[in-house]
Order: structure tokens, then sequence, then C-alpha cells
């Protein structure tokens, strides 16, 4: 399952695992939000809500597409968190892993707060 995450400056393409919480999120496609920045991770919510997943993570590799379940949102890591050890990604809660972005996830730093992300099938 290919998606495409766009804004204004930029976009980025992902493969989304073949997951519950990540077929929900493709069924639901295309969509729109606004994006939140939290350090060097880009998160925004999402038309789809699941459960926590039994291997749910903390601390994963940047570009990993995540669903935060309780802000029923997609949180894209790029570098380290505000609560990372160094160099870490590390998000505020346990989230369910649902993808992974194609390229280099740097790209994302082009987002600003605000910004209207757009995400579609590819």
């Amino acid at each position: 399952m290919r998606i495409k995450i766009s804004w204004a400056k930029g976009e980025i393409t992902g493969t989304l695992n073949d997951t519950q919480t990540a077929r929900k999120i493709y069924l639901s496609l295309p969509f729109s939000s606004r994006a939140n920045l939290w350090g060097k991770e880009v998160y925004f919510t999402i038309p789809v809500s699941d459960d926590l997943s039994p291997d749910a993570r903390r601390i994963v590799d940047p570009g990993t597409i995540c669903f935060w379940v309780e802000g029923t949102s997609l949180a894209i890591p790029f570098g380290p968190t505000p609560i990372a050890d160094g160099d870490e990604c590390k998000l505020v809660t346990k989230v369910n892993i649902v993808g992974k972005c194609d390229g280099k996830p740097e790209i994302l730093e082009s987002i600003s707060t605000g910004d209207i992300i757009k995400i579609t099938k590819r």
C-alpha cells in the first residue's frame, strides 16, 4: 500500500505495512490535515481510530510512519524529539508502526506548524 504525503514545500512517498491500522488508514485516503511539530517530529490528526497494537513502540527509526492512538494522529519523526536520549526518535507514548517513508526523511524539516498536509494513495 503506497502513499504520498505532500505539503506546500515538498512531498515524500511511503509504504504502509499490512496491519489492521495501516489498512484502516489506506481505506480512508485521501485526506488533509494541519501539521504540528514536536522537535523533529511532524504529526497531524487523521480520520481514523484504532487500538494500541501489542507490538507498539516508543522508539523508532527516522522516517517511520506511526499511528498515535491517543491523538488519532499520524506521527513521523525525522530526528530527535524533546524527550529523546541523544539522537533517537522517541515518541511521547507507544505508537502503532504503520509504515516507512521512502528516501531521506529530513525533507520533512521543510514542514511548518499549520501547513496543510495531504495524504493520498500513490
